[in-house]
This record gives C-alpha cells, structure tokens and sequence, in this order.
C-alpha cells in the first residue's frame, strides 16, 4: 500500500509541473500577442529610380562635340593620336552602374582644355527615402558647395536665350578658327547673364558655375562646370581652359555654351 501511495504521489507531482509549463507557454504567447494589430504588417518600400544603369561616359560623347569643346584635336596630325585623343580616358571606378567617368585633355596652339563628365546613379539604402529623394538631397549639397552667388530669375532666361540662339551652342559650329580665349581685356568682365547661376531648363534642377583664376600678369584659366539632376541620376561637366599667352581670357560665354549643350546631350542620352 505504501508503494502504491508513492506511485500516485510522484504521477500527481508530474502532472503539476506539466500543467505549470502549459500555463507559462501560454502566458508568454499572451505577452507575443499584446500587439497583434502589428503582427505582419509590412513598411511600404520607398519607390526605386528612374534608372538602374548609366550610359558609358567616353563613348556617350560624340565627336563633333568634342570638336567644339576641344579644338586642339582637330590640330593632330597623327591619326592614330587623333583617334585617342577622341576616346578619352574612364576614370577608375569598381561599380561603372554606379559611378563613371571620363577625361580628356588637348592641347592647341592657343590653350591647353580640360574636359571631365561624371555620372553618378544614385541609390537609397533607406526604405523610407526614395532614390529620387536621396539624390535631391545629394544635389543640393553640391550646389550649396558650389556657392552660386544670388541671381534674378531675368538673368537665367536672358542666358538660356542667348544659349539657343548662339551658333556656338551647335556641334557642327567651326572651332577650329581658333580656341574660346580672348586677348580684349574687357572679357575679364563677366555679364550679369553669365554669372554662376541655377538653370531652369536642364534636367529636374541644374545650376551653372564659373570660375576665372589667376591675373592679368599670369595665365588666367577659366573653368566652367554644368551640373544637373534628372531623377536618381546626377551629371556633373567640368570643362577648363588655359590660354598660352599671358593676359588672354577664356571666354565665358562660349565656353558656358558649350558646356550646356554637352549637358543637353547627355539629358538627351538619359532620356533615351
């Protein structure tokens, strides 16, 4: 009889802590569910951009653009030299969906021109930030770099006219007369319809700066950057001349109209 007390003793006990472990696994299921209104509810991912590749950069610009902007090349006699000069040099780059780049720089009998067009596609990692928003954000930090001073809205529409109309906004313009310096002193003055300035008419935002170095005793040297932002993608043109001679100027207006009609192309190129 004491034996048999024991039995039942012991299968009482076990069926306690039995009952003690169902009771703990459903209070904690009780405490996982304490918010079931959350439970599979997704974060709407932020929507992706327009573009997913970039264009190759040294091929995406065709010769006679590169005509206008470089007059040296057509001074090259060796064709083989010539044909390089043409291709440019792609800037090193471990992701070219992502970031790419090309350089070219001629030499001519008046000036020395430099010549860089990078792309950037741009990529948000954030799911609440679109790709599109984070390369609004990245845009404006590069135009608040660039410290465009301030200018009327009349000043960017008299420029965008004389933009269209100039003959030096056309590739098939003749560069080859001679390079965009000038020896007049008075080209050093730059009109107010040149002044660095943001663009209305170039991709979602575009801005335009440029920037004369160095005096009337040294070589000056101009450089002109277009920089423009069309969905997930931001186009920055670096175009740089430095004339031979002491006191001549790099014209402003020809080489603004130029590098925007290099940046019209390549919007052009973007949009397919």
């Amino acid at each position: 009889m004491q034996r048999k007390a024991y039995v039942t003793g012991v299968a009482a006990l076990l069926a306690a802590l039995l009952a003690g472990c169902t009771g703990g696994s459903s209070d904690t299921g009780s405490t996982d569910d304490a918010n079931p209104g959350d439970a599979g509810t997704a974060t709407a991912a932020a929507q992706p951009g327009k573009y997913d590749t970039l264009p190759e950069p040294c091929a995406a610009v065709g010769h006679s653009t590169l005509d206008s902007l470089l007059p040296g090349i057509k001074q090259i006699t060796d064709a083989t030299q010539r044909d390089k000069a043409y291709e440019g040099e792609a800037t090193l780059t471990y992701d070219t969906d992502r970031k790419a780049g090309c350089r070219w720089k001629v030499e001519s009998a008046d000036a020395t021109d430099h010549l860089f067009v990078d792309l950037e596609r741009v990529v948000s990692y954030d799911n609440a930030v679109s790709d599109d928003a984070q390369a609004q954000e990245l845009f404006a930090k590069k135009q608040e770099a660039a410290d465009l001073p301030e200018s009327s809205p009349s000043a960017d529409a008299s420029a965008t006219a004389d933009f269209s109309s100039s003959p030096s906004a056309s590739p098939s313009s003749s560069p080859s007369s001679s390079s965009s310096a000038s020896s007049s002193p008075s080209s050093s003055a730059t009109p107010t319809s040149l002044l660095p300035r943001t663009l209305s008419d170039l991709g979602d935002e575009a801005f335009v700066n440029d920037v004369l170095s160095g005096s009337g005793s040294t070589v000056q040297q101009r450089t002109v950057t277009v920089a423009f932002r069309t969905s997930n993608v931001i186009v920055t043109i670096e175009y740089e001349e430095q004339p031979a001679t002491v006191g001549t100027v790099p014209d402003s207006k020809e080489m603004q109209d130029r590098a925007r009609n290099l940046a019209s192309r390549l919007a052009d190129t973007l949009a397919g």
